[in-house]
């Protein structure tokens, strides 16, 4: 049984009540959540006729009353609305054939024991076996306590609402600290945050930036906070209302930076509208060794700029003593052009099977955050040699900066070792096309870096500057994102700076076809898949197996010839092999070898992470044969 409301994903029915217990002690919205799921289960319980339902005497007793009546007062009165409408358009019928009613009588019940607790209906006579019409009375009964809590916090509610103080927008930006208060204003309201801001999901950092004025402009950068269930959780902290004098903030609607966006090709599976982040379906994504742009994996952080290739400069400064750059898209068209194929994966690619093991904070990809594409564009050396750059002995790192930022102006950026960027064998590249055409805006137009071997996160889009520093950027990506954990680090003992950034990525490999739950047909069965290995080593082999990993066979290998210590590319791989005799299931498993004789570990457990990310151990797929 699933549980459904407008805007809220599917969740499964639990068939037990909610612990009361803690409630005093939970957060407010926590209380809220709960007060919902308790009525919900109330609800749903009636409707599956489960037994042992005497808790709602539990439910308004005086123990619990206490910390249920402080819960949301917006999620108290949209689940009166949404109760009612749901046991109205759900249950009439029902209760009207059970207790012989008519439905209008139902509606005057429903109607009066939502606004008044004293309401005392006349029970009807019943005949002593008439067990239908007693368990309709109970369900009566159920309404009508439900009626008494919400007509109680309607009053709260009420009184409140006449004592609204009124703020003006001066009054707000004047409330910026945890000594003055924390405040922020979304459309006409006003909240003071102080308490949440320690609780605050993405950091007390994020949150910062909004006090003293409107949540709209973050809300729109980071479309997961405009859900329902966020908005009852501030609605905790309302304190009043803007000054209607006031000019109200811009809606989330008109201030909306992912408006100008591109339009994106309907067979990517989205893991993110906002940022945009969408994978191919395994089935399309080794169709082609070269991947085609409009189904090349995506991943933004930020909405996608839009820029004028007229306009657009790169801005590279120059080495002590040398020549910093302004450089046009025509001016990188008079460097030297090369074109390689490059394979890019994103950090967290198959983070959805670290997520079975155990929650990881990042998007749930599947086998699909990773694509191939042939480049084109300046060496990277070659443009820092005509700004004074040369090689150090002391260790330096080049920075790149995006033109994607946040609301605050700070930008995307991450960096590279100086070594790997001045290496004409490493053949990094300031690319301007991707596919023999320029670049798409999902994919960095005009300009994007693309560094072979390296995780897709350096591969910096919308490259607006290049800097040469003694230390690694210091951008959140680079500092306090991408790095791989012990799996007994959790994120109350984290530390960032005692780990590297993710450069160069392990050996991978997946199966794209058959797919996991698919129904094969016996005699003979055909596995498809990719591999590949960071740094530019050399998949030299991939084992499959049917049979969970007790016997192994190895796969063809497709593909460009890899050059050594110069595969930047993957290896498509195919086995046709026969279905053992009688087999109903087949439990397929492929993991790759490199040419440092990498292998993938066999489990997820032993290589989980806090953020997901470096997620290779073997790919399986379970698939069932066909009698």
């Amino acid at each position: 049984m699933l549980l459904r409301s407008r805007g809220v994903a599917a969740r499964p029915f639990c068939a037990r009540m909610p612990d009361i217990s803690s409630y005093v002690t939970c957060p407010w919205g926590v209380r809220g959540h709960h007060l919902h799921r308790r009525v919900a289960f109330l609800y749903y319980s009636k409707r599956l006729s489960l037994p042992n339902l005497g808790f709602w005497s539990e439910f308004i007793c005086e123990s619990a009353l206490p910390a249920l009546l402080p819960s949301s007062t917006s999620r108290l009165l949209a689940l009166r609305s949404a109760t009612m409408l749901l046991l109205h358009r759900a249950m009439v019928l029902r209760l009207q054939q059970a207790c012989r009613l008519k439905a209008v009588h139902l509606r005057l019940c429903i109607q009066a024991c939502s606004t008044n607790e004293s309401f005392q209906p006349q029970r009807p006579s019943l005949t002593s076996g008439d067990n239908s019409s007693t368990r309709g009375w109970r369900v009566m009964g159920t309404l009508l306590g439900l009626g008494a809590v919400l007509a109680y916090q309607d009053h709260r509610c009420r009184a409140a609402q006449e004592s609204t103080h009124i703020y003006t927008k001066e009054e707000v930006s004047s409330h910026t600290s945890p000594e003055t208060g924390i405040w922020v204003t979304l459309g006409s309201e006003v909240f003071d945050v102080t308490e949440f801001v320690d609780l605050h999901p993405g950091g007390p950092s994020k949150l910062m930036l909004a006090a003293g004025g409107p949540l709209e402009p973050f809300w729109a950068l980071y479309a997961v906070h405009n859900q329902s269930h966020v908005r009852e959780l501030l609605a905790q902290y309302k304190i009043g209302e803007l000054n209607p004098e006031d000019k109200v903030a811009p809606t989330v609607e008109t201030s909306d930076p992912y408006a100008d966006d591109p339009v994106r090709h309907p067979a990517l599976k989205v893991n993110s509208q906002r940022p945009f982040n969408a994978e191919p379906p395994p089935e399309l994504l080794t169709e082609n060794y070269i991947t085609p742009n409009p189904i090349f994996f995506t991943r933004n952080h930020l909405p996608v700029p839009n820029v004028d290739p007229d306009s657009y400069r790169l801005h590279v400064v120059g080495a002590p003593g040398g020549q910093s750059l302004s450089l046009s898209l025509d001016d990188l068209h008079k460097f030297p052009k090369y074109e390689i194929t490059v394979t890019l994966q994103c950090a967290g690619n198959r983070r959805s099977e670290m997520t079975q093991v155990k929650e990881v904070k990042g998007l749930e990809w599947r086998t699909g955050a990773i694509s191939t594409a042939r480049w084109g564009g300046a060496r990277l050396c070659d443009v820092l040699a005509q700004a004074g750059h040369q090689l150090c002995e002391t260790e330096a790192h080049v920075c790149f900066e995006g033109l994607d930022s946040d609301p605050t102006g700070t930008a995307y950026g991450a960096s590279i070792p100086l070594a790997r960027a001045m290496d004409p064998e490493a053949e990094v590249l300031l690319a301007y096309e991707m596919n023999g055409q320029p670049l798409p805006r999902d994919h960095g137009f005009p300009v994007r870096v693309v560094v072979p071997g390296v995780v897709g996160a350096r591969h910096v889009k919308w490259l607006g500057r290049v800097s040469v520093q003694p230390e690694e950027s210091y951008s959140h990506w680079q500092r306090c994102d991408y790095k791989g954990f012990s799996p007994s680090v959790d994120w109350d003992t984290v530390d960032f700076d005692s780990a590297p950034s993710i450069q160069e990525l392990p050996v991978q490999s997946a199966i794209t076809e058959p797919q996991d739950g698919e129904t094969v047909e016996s005699g003979e069965v055909t596995i498809k898949g990719y591999a590949w290995s960071g740094g530019g080593r050399a998949v030299i082999r991939v084992d499959v197996s049917l049979d969970g990993g007790l016997t192994w066979q190895v796969a063809e290998l497709d593909g460009e010839e890899q050059r050594p210590r110069k595969a930047w590319a993957w290896r498509l791989w195919q086995l046709q092999v026969p279905v053992p005799a009688g087999q109903k299931e087949l439990n397929i498993v492929c993991k790759a070898v490199d040419d440092g004789y990498n292998v993938q570990p066999d489990t997820v457990a032993p290589i989980w992470n806090l953020r997901g990310v470096l997620s290779n151990a073997w790919h399986r797929v379970h698939v069932h044969v066909a009698p």
